[in-house]
């Protein structure tokens, strides 16, 4: 009786205004009512059964119910590490809220599925033969991914299907952790990595105590294609999310079996929030508890909601949506008011990001940046500046070292074979990199000089002829 109340609470939640569909996107209500997490996981049930079934409603109700479940209880599913309902959720709600990208995706997806079916059945025998003959125990599964997943890879790509990558994934099932490091090393072996597409979600689980190791390798026919491995433990609780660790016994209340509570700590904030949702104000404030304990959702103007590490600054905002808007942030807007780029992100801040374009990033930037693409980007942008300017130095240098022996830079610049003799005397790779360890001052220009106009005997340098002044 208390699981079927908890789920009719939850469904008298309404969102009318748009501070309420501001809470809505927020993607963390149904918490609030859950003293038992098995109240979320019926309801989530219920949701999944009543999108099965939503042709018999009228379209006004098909898009409300499909945009709360694409909203709030697909990403709840995911929260929970449900992955299976947590994707037949968001196929279910992509068919009613864009039906025509639907249709036509759907189509497509089904003409080359035979195709696709071939495909993965000959990658799963070569996978299962390669990783046999190595000693291991694998239990190798393909599949193309679902739907809305594609959907939103076209949207991310800008690209039409026929060129979209990355569309099928495997998962070798193996006995150990150990095993699973060992089975990367083989399809590595086999097949070629994407560089910085190698995730250890082993050693930093996700929130939702996902655990596996992702790859991406240039597969047969040069497609790339996604290979995950764990063991079956990880699999179990990757296919069933929380419910594979739930202990359902009287003497618990529905609450984490002791031995499984450190890992699901958040858990316990969830069981222990009670509280009533009078107006959306009230809302907004008990789903802005600290129950992400690493994460911080913030959206942009128009309502889109963007996940940063705890910590994160508008830098890192600004780098999401594109380089060039990064490079050229000089600060923000958050909630109306302008912040400077050191401002940290809070849950629920709404951030537009101000732009110049005399704006370049600068060393300083690296103590407010948090995230890794915002990080590496200013670093690359620091980098090609500083080489930039020390290519320079190291021109001027060498030019005035040249000009006082009596050799003419411009004519070197000219002169192929003189740039190769120095560039094989200094061990560089090209003569660009001789003016920039010139630049650095880890090559003297007066040992370029000397190089170009050796002492004969002891008579004063001799330039060579073609590179004498005048």
């Amino acid at each position: 009786a208390e699981l079927v109340d908890g789920v009719t609470k939850l469904t008298k939640i309404e969102f009318i205004s748009k501070a309420d569909r501001q809470a809505e996107n927020f993607r963390k209500m149904v918490v609030a009512m859950a003293r038992d997490i098995r109240v979320l996981l019926v309801k989530l049930c219920d949701r999944l059964d009543n999108m099965r079934t939503l042709d018999h409603m009228s379209a006004e109700a098909q898009e409300r119910i499909a945009r709360e479940t694409m909203d709030i209880y697909a990403p709840l599913a995911n929260r929970l590490g449900m992955s299976r309902l947590k994707s037949e959720l968001e196929d279910l709600a992509f068919r009613y809220l864009e039906p025509e990208a639907y249709r036509e995706l759907s189509a497509k997806v089904k003409k080359t599925q035979a195709e696709r079916d071939k495909y993965i059945a000959d990658v799963c025998r070569t996978l299962q033969s390669r990783l046999a003959e190595q000693g291991f125990a694998a239990e190798v599964t393909g599949r193309s991914k679902h739907l809305y997943s594609i959907h939103r890879k076209l949207r991310a790509q800008q690209c039409e299907f026929e060129q979209v990558y990355d569309i099928v994934a495997f998962r070798c099932v193996v006995e150990s952790m150990a095993d699973c490091y060992a089975a990367i090393g083989v399809i590595h072996s086999k097949w070629t990595p994407v560089p910085g597409r190698f995730k250890d979600y082993i050693a930093l689980p996700k929130p939702n105590q996902y655990r596996s190791l992702h790859t991406t390798v240039i597969g047969p026919g040069r497609e790339r294609i996604e290979i995950q491995t764990r063991t079956p433990d990880m699999h179990r609780v990757a296919e069933q999310g929380i419910a594979a660790h739930w202990k359902y016994k009287e003497r618990l209340g529905g609450g984490v079996d002791p031995r499984d509570a450190e890992s699901f700590a958040w858990l316990r904030e969830l069981m222990e929030v009670q509280k009533e949702l009078r107006d959306p104000a009230e809302f907004l404030e008990s789903v802005k508890l600290d129950l992400f304990q690493d994460e911080v959702y913030v959206f942009t103007p128009k309502g889109d909601v963007h996940v940063f590490p705890r910590g994160s600054t508008p830098l890192d905002f600004a780098y999401t949506i594109h380089t060039d808007v990064g490079n050229h942030c000089c600060g923000a807007r958050v909630n109306g008011a302008l912040v400077p780029l050191r401002y940290k992100l809070h849950s629920g801040d709404v951030v537009e990001i101000v732009t110049s374009a005399q704006q370049q990033p600068s060393k300083d930037w690296l103590d407010y940046a948090v995230t890794g693409r915002a990080r590496s980007k200013i670093r690359n942008v620091l980098r090609t500046d500083q080489r930039e300017r020390a290519v320079k130095t190291g021109r001027e240098l060498l030019e005035r070292e040249l000009h006082d022996r009596g050799m003419s830079f411009s004519k070197l610049l000219k002169n192929h074979d003189e740039q190769r003799k120095l560039v094989e005397a200094t061990r560089v790779t090209n003569f660009d990199e001789l003016l920039l360890s010139i630049g650095y001052g880890k090559i003297k220009a007066s040992e370029i000089s000397a190089t170009l106009a050796p002492p004969v005997h002891d008579d004063e340098p001799e330039p060579v002829p073609s590179l004498r002044q005048g």
